[in-house]
């Protein structure tokens, strides 16, 4: 009998990383996994993997470098590199499936979005000329992959209602491939007993009276993540005798020196402390009282969800993925513009003078969230990526993500 016959068409993932680190990379390790538990064979194609994963027999790595730190060159390695072994893997299994992330491999096959550039891929960053110049090239290059690998998908997954309508909208692509299936909660990541929130708040050096006001995310030129929002009302708000919180930033980036030479001259610069990257995000939102995410452009938003998932109340641009999930009776935590630093102001003090009140408003939200976990997300979208396509495209429904064959 001949072998191939015997055995199980894997699939390929081409994924920037692919581990616990990281939103999209935490949805990729979550779908591998997911594949490997089954025992289906994997070929995974990435910058980084979790070594966990290492452990199944039905998994084959491909690790390609980022030259020099340079993302734009680390992408088109990989794109090459993802390109080389698909062709490879479907003329010796035509049952092969293959996944890849937006723009990062042209895949004839199924395109999980996580992001739209040309939904937020700013012409003009505040950096230094050689950044400028990088941005406008790593700009154009995203925005041309990505029309080119989503016209080429057969199946398209949307990681929210947003990022749906942008690939409709702003991409062109045909609704009856593309529909939504958010990603998943940590469902282990439960608000803390008082006894684990002391001892977070010990950890970070906090005294128990003092709130807690954090943002985690990158730190880049694009301010995409609205640093200049928060310090701006941050600045506002410790003019005030009442104020009496302090500001944790958690994430890495070109720009984080920047901020903090701009806090170090500043007269609040006692009450923000940066934590750099740091692996101690659970940790950190046991401590908290308050998350912000001021974003300009946010598809889905990992942070807020794991915020809430632990009973942080959060505060989040409306424009951003996750806010479509928020409650009614959440809305007031949601930031219409994000331009708007007295907006934020107000919404921050609104939290503050009722700080018992909004941290029982999340919790049912909470434990809504924690029952969609990473395995029913991988659940979903193997299930719709592989049932009959004209299926799929008859029972297309919101929060699920669905695809056809053209």
């Amino acid at each position: 009998m001949n072998r191939k016959n015997n055995e199980k068409a894997p699939w390929v993932v081409v994924a920037g990383g692919v581990h616990r680190h990281g939103g999209t990379d935490k949805a990729n390790f979550a779908l591998v996994e997911y594949l490997l538990r089954r025992e289906i064979p994997v070929y995974v194609v990435t910058h980084q993997i979790d070594q966990t994963l290492l452990r199944y027999p039905t998994i084959r790595v491909a690790l390609v470098p980022i030259p020099l730190k340079s993302t734009f060159a680390g992408e088109k390695l990989l794109a090459l590199r993802g390109g080389q072994i698909l062709r490879r893997t479907l003329g010796k299994y035509p049952g092969a499936r293959i996944i890849a992330n937006g723009g990062n491999c042209v895949a004839p096959d199924i395109n999980w979005v996580h992001r739209v550039h040309h939904a937020w891929a700013p012409e003009t960053v505040n950096a230094p000329w050689i950044h400028r110049l990088k941005h406008r090239m790593a700009v154009a290059s995203a925005r041309r992959t990505e029309l080119r690998s989503l016209r080429t998908a057969r199946l398209i997954i949307a990681n929210s209602e947003l990022t749906r309508s942008h690939l409709i909208e702003l991409i062109g692509v045909d609704p009856g491939i593309v529909q939504t299936v958010y990603l998943g909660a940590e469902s282990n990541w439960v608000p803390p007993l008082p006894s684990e929130r002391l001892a977070s708040r010990a950890r970070f050096e906090q005294s128990h009276d003092r709130p807690i006001v954090v943002f985690i995310g990158a730190i880049g030129y694009d301010n995409n993540k609205g640093m200049d929002t928060l310090l701006n009302a941050w600045g506002q708000l410790c003019r005030n005798r009442n104020w009496d919180a302090d500001l944790f930033i958690a994430g890495d980036g070109r720009a984080l020196r920047e901020w903090q030479v701009m806090v170090d001259k500043s007269d609040f610069r006692h009450r923000v402390r940066f934590l750099g990257f740091t692996e101690e995000v659970h940790e950190l939102l046991s401590a908290a009282d308050l998350l912000v995410s001021p974003v300009r452009y946010e598809s889905y938003g990992l942070n807020v969800q794991e915020a809430l998932c632990r009973g942080v109340p959060s505060i989040v641009s409306a424009n951003a993925g996750i806010a479509e999930r928020y409650p009614s009776h959440l809305r007031d935590l949601l930031l219409q513009d994000p331009e708007d630093a007295g907006d934020l102001v107000f919404r921050m003090l609104m939290w503050r003078s009722g700080i018992d009140y909004w941290r029982n408003r999340v919790i049912e939200f909470s434990k809504e969230l924690r029952i969609y976990g990473w395995p029913q997300m991988a659940e979903r979208l193997y299930s719709l990526a592989t049932r009959d396509p004209h299926r799929v495209k008859d029972s297309a429904t919101a929060h699920v993500v669905t695809g056809i064959l053209k």
